[in-house]
């Protein structure tokens, strides 16, 4: 009998737990990225309740032009708020909260009395504003000491200027005082929230390297010099603060938290850990670790902001990570992911030859955008598939070897292409490091998810998770040597 009554209990408790979790908040994570835009409800544990997403075009144009249409995402984004309402149902009513992550970088020119746009979206990747970098390149080293950033056109400050001197609606707007222009993450927060706020957080500006870190301000110097009128910017906010309100299910939501979207990975798996080098690998490789030491060859960059606190983190840089298998795609005409993704450690060859990995130009730790990607050797299109999962491997690592120290214990990696386990091997192998791989989809929104709901103590997602021990292997470790020794004849 008190076995029973002991069951009973325990499914009483059992029933209320679940009873004040359907009565428990949710909130919604928008991530706006360069395939999708994605609406996202999440608990205040990091379970996913209801997720939509609606996909965007890219346009390119050469090797350097790289555009979405502002209208199709802002519009994209729209349709993910309305069908994960319409998943919920009655549980949209749940919904207390919003936050919203973009792509860092991309810019866009708008009418500030119409909303409507001026241009397209000048993604992150895109660079054709090259000529104008390159003649403040005598002033690189003020530019990193104002912005903790490589002087850069994948930056938005020379778009913003190509956009002022290209494009004749930009400059009639400008003459008519009706112009405004900035981050990606303003023109959304301008169009879709009560009353069009004209406002930025700290992420998204720094990444128009008009912004300077230590003061948390637009920069006269640094708009000088690529002549951008510092009126014509947003004014900059917290990453939390009220930014206004968004229409979700019939009702009116506070925007709480605004930020870049790799500025949000961190996050998705609760406090950042200052043992942890967090990589987040998709389209570009990022890894981000919580350091106030300044490498010349990496990037210093403010990843929150609140009225109590600022934190920064060091950043690297890989742009040809999935985007370089992409660029095999395209010329070898062969689906390289899926080759990608079953490569394992056994079936590598070492004969394979290497590849410069150039695709988007070269991030950290060498910057550099005038050269091409090419393979150094001959070999089957499965040999060259290798070759690049090891240039973004080998790209990752040097970025490591420059933020790793004695108390850097591991490497968390997310996003789609850690999804190859010879890419985590590789990694682990030559960093000496072990590799937790999190089986996590969504990183940015789940990321945004935490900041939006408080970063709440017991934040729990769910995710499969698996690690990859450091090997021995001195011929994977004898190629990236050949493959640095390469990089550096460039």
């Amino acid at each position: 009998m008190n076995e029973e009554l002991g069951w009973l209990v325990r499914e009483l408790h059992s029933l209320a737990s679940e009873l004040r979790d359907s009565e428990a908040p949710l909130v919604l994570a928008i991530d706006q990225g360069g395939h999708a835009s994605r609406a996202i409800v999440f608990d205040a544990h990091g379970t996913l309740c209801a997720e939509s997403f609606a996909p965007i075009s890219t346009f390119r144009s050469g090797d350097d032009r790289v555009e979405h249409d502002a209208n199709e995402i802002l519009e994209s984004i729209r349709t993910a708020l309305d069908d994960v309402a319409q998943t919920l149902g009655s549980d949209a009513e749940r919904v207390v909260a919003a936050g919203l992550a973009t792509q860092r970088s991309s810019v866009v020119c708008w009418d500030k009395r119409t909303g409507t746009p001026l241009s397209r979206v000048l993604s992150w990747q895109d660079r054709r504003n090259a000529a104008l970098v390159e003649q403040l390149r005598g002033e690189a080293s003020a530019v990193r000491e104002h912005t903790g950033l490589v002087l850069s056109p994948h930056y938005g400050a020379s778009k913003l200027r190509w956009c002022l001197d290209e494009i004749p609606a930009v400059r009639t707007a400008r003459d008519g005082k009706r112009l405004a222009f900035g981050p990606l993450a303003s023109f959304l927060l301008f169009s879709l929230l009560e009353g069009r706020p004209y406002l930025v957080d700290p992420a998204n500006a720094s990444r128009t390297q008009l912004f300077e870190p230590r003061t948390r301000a637009w920069s006269p110097w640094l708009a000088e010099r690529f002549g951008v009128p510092l009126e014509l910017l947003p004014r900059i906010a917290h990453t939390r603060a009220e930014f206004g309100r968004l229409q979700f299910a019939g009702r009116d939501i506070p925007l709480r938290v605004c930020t870049g979207d790799q500025s949000a990975v961190p996050y998705a798996f609760g406090s950042l850990d200052p043992a942890t080098i967090y990589l987040n690998a998709g389209t570009g490789a990022f890894l981000q670790r919580v350091r106030e030491h300044d490498d010349p060859q990496l990037l210093q960059s403010v990843v929150y902001s609140d009225e109590q606190r600022v934190v920064t983190i060091q950043e690297g840089t890989v742009n040809g990570a999935g985007a370089a298998i992409d660029w095999l795609n395209e010329h070898l005409g062969v689906d390289a992911r899926r080759g990608a993704l079953a490569l394992t450690r056994a079936t590598a060859n070492h004969a394979a030859p290497l590849f410069l990995n150039a695709v988007g130009g070269i991030g950290s730790p060498y910057w550099r955008s005038d050269v091409s990607s090419r393979f150094v050797g001959e070999g089957s299109e499965a040999a060259q598939v290798q070759a690049a999962v090891e240039s973004i491997a080998f790209l990752i690592c040097r970025n490591i070897e420059r933020m790793q120290d004695a108390a850097v214990a591991r490497i968390l990696a997310s996003g789609g292409l850690s999804a190859s386990d010879y890419l985590c091997e590789c990694i682990a192998t030559l960093s000496g490091l072990p590799v937790e791989r999190v089986n996590v989809r969504e990183s940015t929104a789940l990321g945004l998810a935490f900041l939006v709901a408080g970063e709440p103590a017991d934040w729990q997602p769910h995710a499969e998770r698996a690690t990859f021990a450091p090997a021995v292997d001195e011929a994977l470790r004898e190629r990236y040597a050949r493959w640095c020794e390469l990089m550096e004849t460039l």
